[in-house]
């Protein structure tokens, strides 16, 4: 079958992989939502820990033995710690201070992660298998999908809406939005506010690495790769509306199958076409679509 010329099989392909990008964009734009909406932070070392995220899942396989299932609970929390110890000694303290100490300050800690894991594993990349349980895939007649790229979507899903569950329906998410607000009177009723905001901090890194473990089997593991997302991911986030849960997530999914639409209708505008739409929504909605 023909869809507007081209074949119905190139087509579907290429809207599954649109929308796995679009997970990855997600997930790492709800942590960039949640760190500045939150915190007020801009955290441009988020990229370094989506790879952290991926590197962790790697080591522990090759030196420790570990496979994809014990990873996907070891990295979030081992770089959720690193990321609690990156607040409470450096971040923490340049907090209220303007954006761009902060944007200074994360900007470097990226760059030394980069060139930590570059001088040590160098800049090819590791392959990084899915489990055997998740080998094969789907025909569905139009399109065959990998089962690891639906398990890729199905749990992305889940993890994003269930972290904006959390922020917009519990009383834990009523404590983190309130101490945004005012965190003196939140204080005056008894909540410890250091804590909330460095686990907060810690849960948003942890989601990183979460997806930075999900990409390994798909993209290489090395430490460019979260350097090669994070400005598409500033870009979501903006379209989105800066601090916003539910706009990063329906921004990342959407704009991942946009993007994965240009690069079959119009190819050449593939790379750029949301920084495209990043700039219409800036100039006829500069909160975001869905920013207050």
């Amino acid at each position: 079958m023909i869809v507007f010329g081209i074949p119905l099989s190139a087509l579907a392909g290429q809207l599954a992989l649109g929308l796995v990008n679009g997970c990855f964009y997600a997930i790492l734009s709800l942590g960039l939502a949640v760190i500045f909406g939150m915190l007020n932070i801009v955290n441009f070392a988020h990229g370094a820990f989506f790879m952290l995220g991926a590197f962790t899942a790697w080591l522990s396989l090759t030196y420790l033995g570990l496979g994809y299932w014990w990873a996907l609970l070891i990295a979030p929390v081992v770089v959720g710690l690193f990321g609690v110890l990156l607040e409470k000694t450096l971040i923490g303290r340049i907090a209220k201070l303007d954006h761009l100490y902060a944007f200074i300050m994360t900007l470097g800690i990226a760059l030394m992660l980069q060139g930590v894991f570059r001088n040590y594993f160098g800049s090819t990349g590791a392959p990084y298998a899915p489990p055997p349980e998740l080998a094969g895939g789907q025909d569905l007649g139009f399109v065959y999908l990998p089962n690891y790229r639906l398990w890729v979507m199905l749990v992305s899903l889940v993890v994003c809406f269930g972290t904006w569950f959390l922020i917009e329906r519990t009383k834990i998410g009523s404590y983190l939005r309130a101490a945004t607000e005012n965190p003196s009177l939140l204080e005056a009723f008894g909540v410890n506010v250091g804590i909330l905001i460095t686990a907060t901090y810690g849960v948003s890194v942890g989601l990183a690495a979460f997806a930075g473990v999900l990409a390994a089997p798909i993209y290489s593991v090395n430490p460019n790769m979260g350097a090669d997302l994070i400005i598409v991911v500033f870009a979501v986030v903006v379209i989105g509306g800066l601090g916003s849960i539910m706009g990063a997530i329906l921004s990342g999914l959407g704009l991942g199958i946009v993007e994965a639409l240009t690069k079959v209708f119009y190819p050449e505008a593939s790379t750029t076409i949301i920084f495209i739409v990043m700039a219409i929504v800036l100039l006829t909605r500069p909160a975001g679509l869905f920013g207050r």
